[in-house]
């Protein structure tokens, strides 16, 4: 576990995470807890790092995704030298299509 970002309120957001039942509720959530750019810039980095996973190239990223290539860096960072999260989640992603 990531401790720079361990935190009670962190904790309190992950058990609000955890608690969700539907995609629905994540909406809801989503709407109520950040502004449509933050929400829409998450999902951004989500498709970058899926996008990297298939070694497909920064130019390309940035065409496809409208990121900058300061995004894609720390994405790219992350993949490498991160928690795993992005890994484990686009595995689990990829495994219920």
């Amino acid at each position: 576990m990531p401790q720079a970002i361990e935190s009670e309120h962190t904790e309190l957001l992950i058990k609000a995470l955890l608690s969700l039942e539907t995609r629905e509720e994540c909406y809801q959530l989503l709407a109520d807890l950040c502004t449509i750019r933050e929400v829409k810039d998450l999902g951004q980095r989500i498709e970058v790092a899926r996008l990297l996973r298939e070694k497909i190239t920064y130019t390309e990223i940035a065409q496809k995704t409208g990121a900058s290539t300061a995004t894609i860096s720390r994405v790219n960072r992350s993949l490498l030298y991160g928690e795993d999260g992005y890994q484990l989640t686009l595995q689990r992603i990829e495994a219920g299509q």
